[in-house]
């Protein structure tokens, strides 16, 4: 069974379908390994070097049960990428900024990608060459000004409102769009705004790329299926 096994920061919060650590988000099993005092806090605000060993350790550890590939449960990972890849021997990809350069090759290129990451200030160069995005043209909207963003899962107090922190990602994705009219596309770095992905979407009318899409992508990627059926192929011609 193809399994994808997902590093954990340690949080307590009710994780809401969409989000990668909730099984309902995904058609196909998951794996999840909590890293014991791995707090938002210390992954990104601080950017805590001490953590590396106990996320490459944690890693082996989802190795050695079988998953088939790693990822996490927050972007800000990234800065950890080269070195948790190099420590097991399956695919492994920490953050959904991995697919920066490859979104920035779908646009024209007078358009920019957007970021929609858990803390402005705190996204840094090291993070986006980490994945060999430092050249591409970036606009980022932060989150943590907002206070059920901020209150519940940075400082960990109290239990998500879902419907108040929508309204959060909504509020914060307008205004970059408004200071960014070359917006061309999305990528959403904290997986705890995945769920708002769809309303994302239809408020901005652009691509949006997460840690889900991702990892439906590289599950398939591990997963093929023959294709079957009895119409026969459609004929291009042309004009079609």
């Amino acid at each position: 069974m193809t399994t994808i096994g997902v590093l954990c920061l340690d949080t307590t919060f009710t994780k809401i379908p969409g989000h990668i650590r909730n099984p309902l988000t995904f058609d196909f099993p998951v794996v999840y390994q909590v890293v014991r005092g791995a707090t938002p806090r210390r992954m990104v605000t601080e950017a805590d070097p001490a953590l590396l060993d106990p996320f490459r350790t944690a890693a082996r550890e989802l190795e050695a049960q079988g998953v088939a590939a790693i990822t996490s449960g927050c972007g800000f990972l990234v800065l950890f990428q080269r070195q948790l890849a190099a420590a097991v021997r399956i695919p492994l990809y920490s953050s959904s900024l991995i697919q920066l350069p490859m979104v920035h090759r779908m646009l024209a290129p007078d358009r920019k990608v957007g970021l929609l990451v858990a803390q402005k200030d705190a996204l840094t160069r090291r993070h986006l060459a980490a994945i060999g995005g430092e050249s591409v043209p970036v606009c980022v909207a932060g989150m943590s000004e907002h206070p059920e963003f901020r209150e519940v899962i940075l400082d960990g107090r109290g239990e998500l409102d879902p419907e108040r922190l929508g309204r959060e990602v909504l509020t914060e994705v307008e205004l970059l769009a408004a200071a960014n009219p070359d917006l061309g596309a999305l990528v959403i770095e904290c997986t705890d705004l995945v769920p708002y992905g769809h309303a994302i979407q239809r408020h901005l009318g652009i691509p949006v790329f997460d840690i889900v899409t991702l990892t439906t992508m590289i599950y398939r990627s591990l997963h093929h299926r023959p294709f079957t059926g009895t119409r026969s192929p459609a004929v291009l011609t042309g004009t079609q």
